[in-house]
């Protein structure tokens, strides 16, 4: 058994890496802004970060930094370098070289990182977890009129595969890119939003309107599904009854 270095072990995906890897018997450090021992915000570093690091067998790279995704993953990268870290697991999107929205730019630019890094590294892109997709709903739901982005479609993935997924790589030898992960079906925004509604209980009108600009056309297009790689098994619908169980 080995030690794994998980950063944004509390986050919506490191949490359950953590559990998965700790109920397979190995030792976790959980590397976030307000988990001591390794309360490090990554955009700054410092010694915390090297001690965090310092006698690995793999960092699973799980933060999730909006503002600074690349500044956290250099200094991740330089304290792995110095500690001479055996593997790298980095999760990403899929989509992030065809659509040109500026996060997904960012995922890239950082798996471009790795790459270069010299440390031996494993890197596995999935679609968009239920989690975010229900965020995303719940935004659009506030108004009593639903606007949805036309001829879009999503294959939403639940967290907990992708987990299982990242502690078993963790635990093998660096593979390079493996294949991506997608959610068990592709469905339009329209049919995403009703199935919200009716698990929740709410009514709204639905409206489909079309987008400008290149992001619009690359979800058009599907630039951010994997239907070749549709490996997932729990269903939307079935997020949604879990989350929002029926009163009896």
């Amino acid at each position: 058994m080995g030690t794994i270095l998980v950063t944004g072990g509390t986050g919506t995906l490191g949490r359950p890496v953590c559990e998965r890897l700790r109920a397979d018997g190995h030792e976790v450090r959980v590397l976030s802004r307000h988990s001591p021992p390794y309360a490090v915000d990554l955009r700054q570093g410092g010694p915390l970060l090297d001690r965090a690091v310092d006698g690995v067998d793999a960092v699973v790279h799980c933060s999730n930094i909006l503002r600074g995704d690349k500044d956290a993953a250099r200094l991740l990268i330089e304290a792995a370098q110095r500690a001479r870290v055996p593997h790298l697991v980095y999760i990403s999107i899929v989509g992030v070289d065809r659509v040109p929205l500026p996060y997904y730019r960012t995922k890239y630019g950082v798996e471009r990182m790795i790459r270069a890094s010299g440390i031996p590294w494993t890197l596995l892109r999935a679609t968009q977890f239920h989690d975010l997709v229900l965020q995303l709903l719940q935004g659009l739901a506030k108004p009593p009129v639903m606007l949805l982005p036309k001829d879009v479609r999503d294959q939403p993935l639940e967290v907990t595969e992708v987990a299982a997924r990242l502690a078993e790589l963790a635990v093998r030898s660096p593979a390079g890119r493996v294949e991506d992960m997608g959610g068990p079906e592709i469905l339009t925004f329209r049919k995403l939003a009703q199935a919200y509604l009716r698990a929740t209980g709410r009514r709204r009108r639905l409206v489909e309107v079309p987008l400008p600009g290149r992001v619009y056309q690359g979800l058009r297009h599907g630039g951010h599904l994997a239907p070749e790689r549709a490996v997932g098994r729990v269903t939307f619908e079935e997020f949604l009854a879990r989350r929002f169980p029926p009163e009896t």
